[in-house]
């Protein structure tokens, strides 16, 4: 199961955001936010990551 752990604004940010966690060795998912309706690179993204990951997630976002 995958579970939301961040939003992004703009598909560049959520590109960054995936870099960077894949980085970390945490696989995400990233998904258009269905609530913000706009063009592509302007439109809300979603983050997602693997339940069995959230704690991985959690303590990387803790260094930051």
């Amino acid at each position: 199961m995958w579970v939301k752990v961040k939003s992004a604004p703009s598909l560049i940010m959520a590109e960054m955001w995936k870099e960077f966690l894949e980085g970390e060795g945490i696989p995400v998912r990233m998904l258009p936010d269905p609530e913000k309706k706009s063009t592509r690179e302007l439109s809300g993204y979603n983050l997602y990551v693997s339940q069995e990951k959230v704690h991985v997630f959690n303590e990387v976002m803790r260094k930051i």
